[in-house]
């Protein structure tokens, strides 16, 4: 029998009690101050203020991306250390426990253990037991333009209360695992690199054979997507940013939308098997992706540009190349001094690309697709 086996049944052999967590909880959203006040953004910045692109798996907050506000910045009263923020809208389900004082946007939902109720639990075990929380949210949102969680549901969202040796035990079991993953995530991180590094060599053709052409030259067309208006529960794949992960496709974040929608209001974007899916605004610009059969019917929105090549390109060519180092130094090139760099569909249409034989770039696929 396991430790944890072994305190469960000297300590609760009965079971836990459980309690909503709007019993256990202060609940209160987060939110962006106003950032025409420009006191609240310079100076003595000493508050961190949390974005959903601070936050990554496993509950990691990446600190050298975080934000600071001046205390001008606070409505009322700051967020308490030792809380959890859950977002409980755009890429739902994110989560982290935040060990100091602190603000966050209003994408998240912030979750403050009530006085009473400080004493009963360890900050981790809260923090474990969030990814049940996450996969909830995700489970019961509310369907629309712009998905958001069901907070009424999530307000009758139960935990249990086990005693605190039992939480220690399961914290203890968990961090082990969470401490394997990071090994595993170095690792990836490493083999990510070298992938880098053997595709912008292939990619790189010190011949002078090798011709130059703008990506629209080669396309049947560039266009991108619309917002529905409305999602539904199941039905059309309805591919957003948030659900491309490694250049391959989450479905645990599909969206969906109905087929009148999908043939109607959204015909433009209908998507066709070895379409080309490529971010063109915000943080997360870059993201590739190739639309594979086993992914339609699909349609997307208009943070995603659709590119159709013609018969004569490899689509998995042109993915690559829009993965590599021509496409992060086009991109640097374009951006302007704004809150968020973009490209419009023209600027990827005049993209130069360098473009070999058929065989070549399918050579080069086959190399990159072994990784």
């Amino acid at each position: 029998m396991s430790n944890l086996e072994e305190l469960k049944n000297k300590l609760c052999p009965n079971g836990v009690e459980f309690k909503k967590l709007e019993n256990l909880f202060n609940i209160r959203n987060g939110y962006t101050p106003s950032k025409k006040n420009e006191s609240y953004w310079t100076g003595n910045t000493i508050i961190p203020w949390f974005r959903l692109e601070d936050i990554r798996e496993n509950g990691r907050v990446l600190k050298d991306s975080i934000q600071h506000v001046t205390p001008e910045a606070i409505k009322g009263e700051l967020f308490e250390k030792d809380s959890l923020i859950i977002s409980t809208s755009a890429t739902i389900g994110e989560q982290a426990l935040i060990e100091t004082d602190f603000l966050v946007n209003q994408r998240f939902t912030v979750l403050t253990l009530k006085e009473e109720f400080k004493e009963k639990f360890l900050p981790k075990f809260l923090l474990h037991y969030a990814y049940i929380l996450s996969q909830y949210c995700k489970d019961n949102t509310n369907l629309g333009t712009f998905q958001s969680v069901d907070m009424t549901k999530f307000r009758n969202f139960e935990i249990p209360i086990p005693p605190l040796e039992v939480q220690a035990e399961i914290v203890r079991i968990l961090d082990t695992f969470t401490e394997l993953i990071k090994e595993l995530i170095k690792e990836q991180e490493l083999r990510k690199k070298q992938y880098s590094y053997y595709r912008d060599k292939l990619l790189t053709f010190e011949t002078t054979d090798i011709k130059f052409v703008k990506l629209g030259e080669i396309c049947e067309r560039i266009t991108k997507g619309t917002t529905p208006k409305q999602f539904v529960e199941s039905g059309i794949n309805f591919i957003k940013v948030e659900a491309i992960s490694s250049n391959s496709l989450n479905k645990d974040k599909l969206s969906f939308v109905d087929s009148e929608q999908h043939n109607n209001f959204l015909r433009r974007s209908i998507l066709q098997e070895n379409d080309v899916l490529f971010c063109i605004a915000g943080a997360t610009i870059g993201k590739t992706l190739l639309v594979t059969n086993d992914m339609l019917p699909a349609n997307t929105n208009q943070a995603l540009a659709i590119i159709r090549v013609k018969e004569n390109v490899n689509p998995s060519f042109i993915k690559y190349i829009l993965s590599s180092k021509y496409m992060v130094n086009y991109i640097n090139k374009q951006i302007t001094g704004g809150a968020q760099p973009n490209l419009n569909l023209q600027n990827l249409s005049n993209f130069e690309i360098p473009l070999p034989p058929l065989d070549t770039q399918k050579r080069i696929v086959d190399i990159l697709d072994k990784f």
